[in-house]
């Protein structure tokens, strides 16, 4: 690997923002969310939190424009529409948030009212990415959602009916005893909600959760190749574009927020337990950051809300970058590799995606890489060519 010599360029910003209650944590999630255990929340407090932290990580990005914001959790629809838009007003007043940027938040079906998810958008959401997982009762208990059927579908219906600029319907395939019948069954269900954007993504099992310690009975590889298989081509047949791993969405619908982490742009990461990537051109250096995870000690004023701070070394610049990339199906600009890691193309970084290209897991032009069909079906392997 040649030593770093380029001058970083800044990639688009984006914020995250991280709500970590649930009403019950589910065997599967191995994200940092924490049961509801109080009847109350702590909505104002946190609120206040989430902005002095923010203020903080606002420092390292000065006026950068801010083109995306992610509520995630947790459940962050356990929050108080008003909320909300004291958390979104909060956040105008401390960054450069640009009139036009995409707003999304989480919600859960079974946390949702119909006036609530209104006055959601009348505080500032433009998009809302509702957890539906699956349409069948018997899967839903499986995966420990407390919503069921009707409510995932008046969710959807709600979604559609009061003004966001755009929603999307999560759905998970691969579960505890699922035939290939059933997986078409819940995607079909999801494609007859016409929403502008659906993540369907394949159940993995995590360390740390409650399917890791006690498995659970998974479909065999080769149905689940037969689920993919027959998925993408439904979903290809009701008109959605694949423009990443899980994602799917109508023309024009990608979510802008995930597109900027998959090309490697920054982002705030603000609550408990979020990760941010911010680059310092000035310094040319990319740092990372991590807050604190516990509700109790993120509001802990004695004590800093980052947990973590460091120099992405220098290193592992190449391969996070195509790490994060590859996994996008629109091409890659040649030029983004030396412009966001700082590397000029080495004689190394040649032969590996030269390897690549030979077996047919990417295509090259003059100006852009592409993974082809075949890299994305093996896209750890593609991945671990780039080391």
């Amino acid at each position: 690997m040649s030593t770093q010599s380029l001058p970083l360029k800044l990639p688009p910003l984006a914020l995250y923002i991280h709500i970590p209650w649930c009403v019950q944590k589910c065997p599967y999630c191995d994200f940092n969310s924490h049961g509801q255990k109080q009847q109350v929340l702590p909505e104002t407090e946190y609120i206040s939190h989430l902005l002095d932290d923010l203020a903080e990580d606002a420092k390292l990005v000065g006026n950068r424009a801010i083109h995306s914001i992610f509520i995630g959790g947790g459940t962050p629809s356990l929050f108080s529409a008003q909320s909300i838009k004291v958390l979104l007003d909060g956040v105008k007043e401390r960054v450069n948030l640009l009139a036009n940027a995409e707003i999304t938040m989480e919600a859960n079906p079974g946390t949702v009212e119909s006036q609530r998810f209104a006055d959601y958008v009348k505080a500032g959401i433009t998009r809302i990415s509702i957890g539906v997982q699956s349409f069948q009762p018997e899967k839903l208990s499986a995966l420990g959602r407390i919503h069921d059927e009707n409510q995932a579908l008046k969710a959807a219906e709600l979604a559609k009916s009061i003004g966001l600029n755009s929603f999307n319907l999560d759905l998970m395939h691969g579960l505890p005893n699922q035939s290939l019948e059933d997986a078409l069954f819940d995607l079909n269900t999801a494609i007859a909600q016409q929403p502008p954007h659906l993540s369907w993504y394949q159940l993995t099992i995590e360390p740390n959760t409650q399917f890791h310690s006690k498995p659970p009975k998974l479909p065999e590889d080769e149905l689940l190749w037969d689920i993919q298989e027959q998925g993408d081509a439904l979903l290809k047949q009701a008109g959605f574009e694949q423009y990443e791993i899980s994602a799917y969405s109508q023309p024009g619908q990608q979510c802008q927020h995930n597109l900027n982490y998959w090309r490697f742009g920054d982002y705030l990461g603000i609550g408990c337990g979020a990760h941010g990537k911010i680059t310092l051109a000035s310094e040319n250096k990319i740092i990372r950051t991590v807050k604190v995870k516990h509700p109790k000690g993120y509001m802990d004023l004695t004590r800093s809300y980052t947990s973590d701070k460091k120099v992405v070394p220098k290193e592992d610049l190449p391969f996070e970058f195509f790490m994060n990339r590859f996994r996008l199906l629109e091409p890659c600009p040649k030029s983004d590799y030396p412009d966001f890691t700082g590397f000029p193309l080495d004689n190394t970084t040649k032969k590996n995606l030269q390897s690549a290209i030979t077996r047919g897991l990417l295509v090259e032009s003059d100006d852009e890489w592409q993974v082809t069909p075949l890299g994305r079906r093996y896209l750890n392997t593609l991945l671990e060519m780039m080391v």
